[in-house]
């Protein structure tokens, strides 16, 4: 055991020459073979890690153009809301001025032809107290004549000429 301890602690210069051999050789057959692929894998993944970046970049960029978009459509949005919503109340008032014209012209078509018929039966009932009255003086000439006229023949054409001689205006 003593001599595998003193061994591996202080190497001989046969193992230190074959392990010398043995690296340069591996490192050897590495370098043709295994440092190419390597290189290329990492350069490939620089490269992918480069083409990333830019996208990243690009796509920021564009998102902050969309997002810049985003607030002219908004604006221009509020814009034509507040358009449409100026044109709504215009259009509510020219209405409402309408209502209160088109109001106010059936309201004076109403008064008036309550004017013309307050006025048709004001002329009827004239008419029919002339008539009543005519009447009524009728009856009372006719009592008094029938006192002093006996016959009703000569009562009939007195009658007939005061009513020719009287206006019933």
């Amino acid at each position: 055991m003593i001599f595998l301890a003193n061994s591996l602690t202080s190497p001989g210069i046969g193992v230190v020459i074959w392990a010398a051999l043995i690296f340069g050789i591996f490192f050897l057959i590495l370098a043709k073979f295994g440092w190419k692929p390597i290189l290329a894998a990492v350069r490939a993944r620089e490269e992918m890690i480069k083409g990333s970046l830019e996208s990243a970049a690009k796509a920021r960029e564009e998102m902050h153009k969309l997002q810049s978009d985003n607030e002219a459509i908004l604006r221009k949005a509020r814009e034509e809301r507040e358009t449409i919503l100026k044109e709504a109340r215009e259009v509510r008032d020219k209405l409402i001025a309408e209502a209160k014209g088109k109001a106010s012209e059936e309201a004076e078509k109403i008064v008036e032809k309550a004017r013309a018929g307050i006025e048709r039966e004001k002329a009827k009932a004239l008419a029919d107290i002339h008539e009543q009255v005519a009447t009524v003086s009728i009856d009372i000439a006719s009592k008094l004549l029938g006192e002093k006229l006996s016959r009703t023949e000569e009562q009939e054409k007195l009658i007939t000429r005061y009513l020719k001689e009287t206006n019933l205006n």
